[in-house]
């Protein structure tokens, strides 16, 4: 009857010394002693199963709690690729969800049961207790039911049902996203609303250029949360921005677990931050009306209204020639002149690419064939002028449909996020310019690899052979590489030493999917966007033929609004293109 367990142990030893001493004082006592031993133990076997049942859940807290934080960090909102795996891990528990939720209702029906049949039984037996047990088979039976079978109703009721599900919930968490993830995505969703000028109600609705039927909306929690990241980054632009939109929809009528009260705190302070006192006295008071005893709401009551009658009378005090002075100074400061971002963006969102009609006039499209090369004298490929300086290519049709997708798998394992290496720190940390994750593919790895490497070689007549690998990247929500240079500037002597190859003479780039909208490759310098087409390469050289970088080729991938972002590219080095293209003699040659 002992068990293994120290608690148990210590039950049994004790009652087996009260019963040798029992037995010494006679066979009443030693019967009475081995009855309570019998009636005793099953309460220790129940005593000793909720002991286990709350050290196993304990030791599932502690092994999830384990594994989130120990687990290693994949990045997934940089990559929709690796993103989808995650759809099908939530599929999985919400099956082990049902299951779990199916066991507890067969269970509860049991339960339900045994009630229904007592109830009825000690209705119609409470009415002449004595009668009912006059009767020896009701009088036995009673003694069975509160002896064993109401045991048995309590081990049901105590039947832990969850183990399936919960194992299922630890083995899958170490591969769920962690709070850099959703700070990420929510980051990403910032990034899209200002690079494509997105107010939050068409956020918040869904209602995003292009034509996807999965729409989905935001709710005041979701808002709230943009909001409350924006705010850990002391952005309280992007703050004030989502917790208005959260009190639009909580002043809508939408339910929630929110609070006005906590949306108008931090809306208050955001626009108090961003100078709008008279803004955030507003906010404040309309807090007030709703809580009047918020402590931090009347002291700022209190401060923006000082804060403001100081302003007024700093206001009232200024001269108008001063202001009109001012005026003219912001007037003067205001040129043709626009930041590279804001180019960048602008080209993101299809304004200022600058294209004369004279110039869009020499594009042409043809048949090329790179000088009768024999694969493609019979079958040309088809060549677009994208752009004139710097020459950008476009060539239709050029990879297949099987070509892309084996080239997807044999990426999608080892896709990596970008790392750079940090001068104060000394160690690799992530590249926060490219949200992507990009993975390398040599020739050898697979015939297709080879193939696609030969047919750079043949269409641009370039030797790849000192090429680098070639390398595979998917974006992730908000996608994005902000505008860079391909090849190693003069101050950048050492770029490319260790490969001893020269420096990256050409690009070429394949598009390996179609994006819905945005995702476009923009090159700022000269006002050109080139939109990705799927199964389609563009190509283009980063060195004049004197050996000179063309700065009018830095370019950036515009962040990805809708859809998913496949591209492969191929950087042609120097060495080995002596005689492909001979070195100029002029600078911009």
């Amino acid at each position: 009857m002992c068990t293994t367990s120290f608690r148990s142990s210590q039950l049994c030893s004790k009652r087996a010394a009260a019963l040798r001493s029992e037995r010494g004082r006679g066979a009443n006592q030693t019967t009475f002693s081995h009855f309570a031993i019998s009636t005793n133990f099953r309460e220790d076997q129940l005593w000793l199963k909720r002991v286990k049942m709350g050290v196993r859940s304990v030791c599932c807290i502690l092994l999830i709690s384990l594994l989130k934080y120990s687990s290693a960090h994949n990045d997934f909102f940089t990559s929709i690729g690796h993103m989808t795996d995650l759809l099908f891990t939530e599929k999985d528990l919400v099956t082990s969800l049902k299951d779990y939720i199916k066991a507890e209702e067969s269970k509860l029906e049991q339960v339900k049961q045994w009630a229904e049949k007592l109830d009825a039984l000690t209705a119609t037996a409470t009415q002449d207790p004595e009668g009912f047990l006059g009767h020896p088979v009701n009088a036995f039976k009673l003694m069975k039911r509160l002896n064993t079978e109401w045991g048995e109703v309590e081990d049901l009721v105590l039947k832990d049902m969850s183990d399936g599900f919960i194992s299922n919930l630890t083995i899958q968490r170490q591969y769920f996203p962690n709070d850099e993830d959703q700070t990420g995505a929510a980051k990403a969703l910032l990034r899209l609303q200002d690079t494509y000028q997105l107010d939050t109600q068409t956020i918040s609705s869904g209602d995003l250029p292009g034509n996807l039927p999965f729409k989905s909306t935001l709710t005041v929690e979701d808002c709230f949360e943009l909001g409350k990241i924006a705010y850990s980054d002391a952005d309280y632009y992007h703050t004030e921005l989502w917790m208005a939109q959260a009190l639009k929809q909580l002043d809508e009528g939408e339910e929630s677990s929110v609070d006005i009260v906590t949306v108008l705190d931090y809306l208050s302070y955001s626009v108090y931050q961003q100078g709008e006192l008279e803004r955030a006295l507003e906010h404040t008071k309309r807090l007030l009306s709703v809580d009047s005893q918020h402590q931090r709401a009347l002291g700022n009551l209190k401060y923006f209204d000082y804060q403001l009658t100081k302003q007024k009378k700093a206001e009232s005090e200024q001269s108008a020639k001063e202001e009109s002075k001012k005026d003219q100074e912001k007037t003067a400061g205001k040129g043709d002149y626009l930041p590279e971002r804001r180019k960048y963006e602008q080209l993101c969102r299809g304004q200022g690419i600058r294209m004369s009609p004279r110039r869009q006039s020499r594009l042409f499209c043809r048949y090329h064939n790179n000088n009768r090369h024999p694969f493609y004298v019979i079958g040309p490929v088809k060549q677009e002028d994208e752009w004139d300086r710097p020459r950008i290519i476009r060539y239709h049709n050029i990879i297949t449909e099987k070509e892309m997708e084996k080239i997807k798998e044999l990426a999608k394992p080892r896709l990596r996020r970008a790392t750079v290496h940090d001068p104060q720190t000394g160690k690799l940390t992530t590249a926060q310019y490219r949200v992507s994750k990009s993975a390398w593919l040599a020739s050898y790895e697979h015939p297709v690899v080879d193939h696609i490497n030969q047919r750079i070689e043949d269409i641009t007549g370039l030797d790849v052979k000192t090429a680098e690998e070639l390398q595979v990247a998917n974006y992730g929500v908000g996608g994005q590489y902000e505008p860079h240079f391909d090849f190693g500037r003069k101050d950048e002597p050492d770029a490319f030493k260790e490969l001893g190859t020269g420096n990256r003479i050409a690009t070429w780039l394949f598009y390996m999917s179609d994006v819905t909208a945005g995702g476009a490759t923009v090159f700022p310098e000269v006002g050109a966007a080139v939109k990705p087409m799927k199964g389609t390469a563009v190509f283009w050289y980063n060195l004049f033929a004197s050996g000179e970088g063309d700065y009018s080729t830095r370019h950036a991938a515009c962040p990805v609004l809708l859809g998913n972002k496949w591209v492969s590219n191929k950087w042609i080095h120097e060495r080995g293109q002596e005689f492909r293209r001979p070195c100029g003699l002029k600078e911009k040659d």
